[in-house]
């Protein structure tokens, strides 16, 4: 495992503290899984959690679209 030094704003650090102090966890784990998880959603890709959600629906897409855009 490797070390790095980061410069964080005074107000981060004193969220990050109230974290610790509820969670009773080392504020360096929460650190390493915070960083886990902006990795994980990058990894993912833009979107991709977004496609096929309109699959099997009985509506055109583009009609549906067009009334709700006629609303305005």
């Amino acid at each position: 495992m490797s070390r790095i030094l980061i410069d964080l704003p005074d107000e981060q650090i004193d969220e990050l503290a109230a974290i610790v102090e509820t969670e009773q966890r080392p504020r360096a784990a929460l650190i390493r899984e915070a960083i886990e998880a902006y990795i994980a959603l990058h990894k993912r890709g833009l979107g991709a959690d977004v496609f096929g959600l309109w699959k099997g629906r009985k509506v055109d897409g583009l009609a549906y679209q067009q009334e709700l855009r006629s609303e305005w």
